[in-house]
């Protein structure tokens, strides 16, 4: 074969494989789409193929295209976009847009056909390169590389609004196509007035200039372009994403932020199920349905997008606010159950747990908070986190800066206690969670789950949970086994709950405790009975002191008028072992109220032989009639407070330290107690520390108001904690000096181990931990009664 005929079949088929221009060919533009047969070109490629060039022909087209790409069809391309900054308005910007997109296809158009062409070819085997599928990918990462690998702000703020306004568009006509005007909701009425009157809310320009139409004509003919050039996704994606984002947080917060007594899952499913149909109208044909493979797949892909960025910004936003929710529950437990749904679905733990945690601290756990209200809003998120976080990792993590908190305050064991009782401004559900009466349990155990699941229950904890704690015990764990289990120890409840009866018993005028013996009863299930044992004593105690009494009563009543007492008397007879430490004070009582004191002994005497009763003054409770001039004042006092009045009977004028050597109470203590006569205008101080009876009350007086110390409204008879405290400690002190006698010498651990398992046995002694010991014995220490070296304490020598 001749070079002419190979080199005649060469420009046969470069003329018409790519345009003229391209070769550096003068030719008019309108050349580049003459039509030539395809029978010609197949006898020029069988040409080459027995001259054995074929193998080159892809190599040359895709140069050629690189070539034309970055000299001319960018260049002419991006020169059309730059026209930008002489458009004015949107629907301008718009028809520039599509402008330039045109001119790219037609300077695309002629290799697009000669890629289908080559093909073909490549089909039927005239082929061999790299494959025509393989050589269009190249061809479009070539239109990706050159001409969009870098697009400049202008163009991109053109696509995101060019998009933007389609998406307007229709989903307003969805809303009036779908929903219609009957059953729009208010909202959407609002919105929907906006065209009703002189402006169109789908390109909010007037109705007179209403582009809609063209608009969404111009959306149609880009994105055809666009998919035609394989270039849809790598112009569109980004500013479909920003809108999608943008109008999927707009809405958000529009409609859920602090809203937390329904669910919004459903709502946004149907809103994201509108998104598809308009990502639909982006990436499929006019007409193309959705079921087909390659659309099926890039729709999916949308939506699984849409979705989860939906469900990371929503649980985003709940985390941000679960303080409040937790706050609410039981009222926001739809928001927990929609935070539940999307922790599911995205990576958030750790965000939940940061977020959590610093909400604590910043609003909780500081001093301004009453402990109550820090119980209340702990049994708030042991709920709302159980419904959250089944496995109860969550709880156990985010609330352990609650639980050391409580540790620090003095009234949290007694808050806790008086809740479960019923008593306290903590919320009353410790009360319903006491009448389940399951046992407490704490988190000290060394059950494993395999101990207590079959084989198939088991279920994992979630990564963050402690591998050294057991998942099953955690997950059983009730409010009240959490709230004991922040000092590990059930005898402080126990014993806090003992003053707490003790106050409660000591504080009434009569013998009824039905209501005590009910909460006692409930504490056996959770504690167990011989923890309670010292409780049913005290009740034992109420109902013997109430029989007695009224033995004593029937006796009394056989004796004539002059024998009886001048007063009625009754008693509360306790078992001093069985009941915590009483507030010592010393009182000197009047004479008459002695004398009815001795008889009542007496009388006890002569029904319990061998038995005497140890009265303890200051303690309990007066019913006191008050006679003046004008007027008579019943009250309920103290026994110090009746015996201030009771020695005006005898003097109408008193001085503070007359009435402190009367009564044996110190001055300081006296002037408090005196406050109460002062503020029901019996007493009035006439000069500092002298007090006489208003036997007349003075209209002047009557709006006079006298401030009374809180802690005397309601004076517990219960010994302080530190009081208490304090006796342990010397009671241990014993102890260990017996010890340190017996053995000479021992170190602090083995000290604190005997303690425990010889003396700290049950309610009447408190428990100290081995820092608080080491702390007494460090006292003892530097008091010269102890010898610490080598690490062990001694007697010194010259104590023995």
């Amino acid at each position: 074969m001749s070079t002419s005929e190979l080199s005649a079949a060469w420009n046969a088929l470069s003329s018409r494989l790519v345009p003229l221009s391209a070769l550096g060919v003068a030719a008019p533009r309108s050349d580049m789409g003459v039509h030539f047969e395809e029978s010609e070109m197949n006898e020029a490629l069988f040409i080459l193929r027995r001259n054995g060039m074929h193998p080159i022909l892809e190599e040359w087209f895709t140069e050629v295209l690189q070539t034309d790409l970055q000299k001319n069809i960018a260049l002419e391309f991006w020169n059309c976009i730059s026209q930008q900054e002489n458009q004015v308005t949107e629907q301008q910007c718009s028809q520039l847009l599509l402008d330039a997109f045109c001119l790219l296809q037609r300077r695309l158009e002629p290799y697009l056909n000669s890629l289908e062409l080559l093909q073909r070819w490549t089909e039927a085997g005239w082929l061999l390169g790299c494959g025509s599928r393989t050589l269009w990918e190249k061809a479009c990462t070539m239109f990706k590389a050159i001409l969009f690998f870098t697009t400049n702000k202008p163009f991109q703020e053109m696509i995101q609004q060019f998009y933007n306004r389609s998406f307007q568009i229709y989903m307003l006509q969805r809303r009036k196509a779908v929903l219609g005007e009957d059953s729009m909701s208010e909202s959407e009425m609002d919105s929907d007035a906006k065209e009703k009157g002189s402006e169109c809310r789908g390109c909010d320009l007037s109705k007179r200039q209403c582009w809609c139409a063209v608009a969404v004509d111009h959306f149609q003919q880009v994105n055809d372009i666009l998919r035609r050039l394989n270039l849809l996704e790598r112009v569109s994606s980004e500013a479909v994403t920003t809108i999608l984002h943008k109008m999927i947080e707009e809405r958000m917060k529009r409609k859920c932020k602090e809203n937390y007594v329904r669910s919004f899952l459903g709502d946004f499913q149907e809103f994201i199920e509108k998104v598809v149909g308009w990502l639909s109208k982006v990436y499929l044909k006019e007409g193309e349905s959705a079921t087909s493979l390659d659309a099926s797949s890039s729709l999916k892909q949308w939506k699984c997008h849409v979705q989860c960025f939906f469900y990371r910004i929503y649980a985003g936003m709940r985390i941000e606010e679960l303080f409040n929710i937790i706050r609410d529950f039981p009222e926001s437990k739809p928001a927990i159950e929609d935070l539940k749904y999307c922790l599911e679905r995205t990576n958030l733990r750790q965000q939940l747990l940061a977020s959590l945690k610093s909400a604590l601290e910043t609003r909780l756990l500081h001093p301004g908070v009453n402990t109550s209200d820090i119980i209340t809003l702990y049994i708030s998120a042991i709920k709302a986190l159980r419904e959250l976080d089944p496995s109860m990792v969550l709880l156990e993590l985010a609330c352990e800066p609650i639980r050391k908190y409580l540790r620090t305050r003095d009234d949290t064991v007694r808050q806790i206690v008086a809740g479960l009782t019923g008593d306290a401004e903590v919320s009353s559900d410790l009360a319903n969670e006491l009448s389940k009466a399951d046992p407490v349990t704490l988190e000290n155990g060394q059950e494993s789950d395999d101990d207590i699941l079959e084989p198939e229950d088991w279920i994992p904890d979630p990564i963050e949970a402690d591998p050294g704690k057991c998942g099953s015990k955690r997950r059983s764990s009730d409010i009240v086994s959490l709230l004991v289990s922040i000092y590990g120890s059930k005898d402080l409840f126990i014993n806090e709950y003992r003053s707490l009866l003790a106050d409660r018993l000591l504080h009434q005028f009569h013998y009824i405790a039905e209501r005590e013996i009910r909460n006692v009863e409930l504490l056996k299930l959770r504690f167990g009975e011989a923890q309670m044992h010292f409780c049913e004593v005290m009740l034992k105690d109420m109902a013997d002191s109430r029989r007695i009494d009224s033995n004593i009563r029937d006796e009394e009543a056989k004796l004539s008028e002059e024998e009886k007492p001048t007063f009625v008397l009754s008693a509360m007879i306790l078992s001093s072992e069985f009941w915590p430490s009483l507030k010592e004070e010393k009182l000197e009582l009047p004479d008459e109220v002695k004398q009815v004191m001795d008889a009542y002994t007496k009388k006890y005497e002569k029904l319990k032989a061998m038995r005497t009763l140890n009265w303890k003054p200051h303690l309990g409770l007066v019913r006191l009639d008050v006679e003046l001039s004008d007027r008579t004042v019943n009250l309920s006092v103290s026994p110090v407070h009746a015996a201030i009045i009771l020695q005006f009977q005898n003097k109408s004028t008193w001085t503070l330290e007359e009435l402190s050597e009367t009564l044996k109470v110190p001055e300081g203590s006296l002037r408090r107690k005196m406050a109460l006569w002062l503020q029901q205008g019996v007493l009035r101080e006439d000069s500092p520390g002298t007090f006489s009876v208003i036997e007349e009350q003075q209209q002047d007086n009557v709006e006079k108001v006298v401030l009374i110390d809180s802690d005397e409204e309601e004076e517990s008879a219960m010994a302080s904690q530190a009081d208490q405290k304090e006796e342990g400690l010397q009671l241990f002190w014993t102890y260990i000096q017996a010890m340190l006698t017996n053995l000479e010498s021992l170190p602090l651990e083995r000290i604190h181990n005997m303690l425990k398992m010889f003396v700290m046995t049950g309610p009447v002694v408190p428990e100290i931990d081995q820092q608080e010991l080491q702390v007494f014995l460090q006292k003892k220490v530097l008091e010269q009664q102890l010898v610490y070296s080598g690490g062990v304490y001694r007697i010194p020598k010259n104590s023995r």
